[in-house]
C-alpha cells in the first residue's frame, strides 16, 4: 500500500528532463543545478514549443512534433518561467542553482 498523498507532487523535482505530456509540462517546476542541460520531450500527439515566458529569455524552441525532442544549457542561475506559444495555458518552471 502506498503512502497517503502529501501534495509532494508539487514540490519542485530535480532532473534534467522534462516530459510534455496531456498538454502539461511534468514536472511543472524542475530544479537543477548551473551547467545542467535540461531535454524537453512531446509526449503528445499535437505539436508544443517550449518558449521562455516574457521577452528576451533563452528557451525558444521550434515546434516539437510527437517524440521530438528540444534541449537547453542553463548557464545562469535564476528562475526561469516559459510555456507552449501553441496552448499558453502550458506554463511551468526551471530553477537554476548553483
Amino acid at each position: 500500500m502506498s503512502p497517503p498523498s502529501t501534495g509532494a507532487a508539487a514540490a519542485p523535482v530535480a532532473g534534467d528532463a522534462v516530459a510534455i505530456k496531456n498538454f502539461a509540462f511534468a514536472p511543472a517546476t524542475l530544479k537543477v543545478k548551473v551547467g545542467t542541460t535540461v531535454t524537453w520531450t512531446n509526449q503528445d500527439t499535437d505539436a508544443h514549443t517550449v518558449t521562455s515566458a516574457g521577452s528576451g529569455g533563452p528557451l525558444r524552441s521550434a515546434a516539437l512534433n510527437t517524440h521530438a525532442t528540444y534541449s537547453y544549457t542553463f548557464t545562469k542561475p535564476g528562475t526561469y518561467s516559459y510555456l507552449c506559444t501553441i496552448h499558453p495555458f502550458m506554463t511551468a518552471t526551471v530553477e537554476v542553482t548553483r
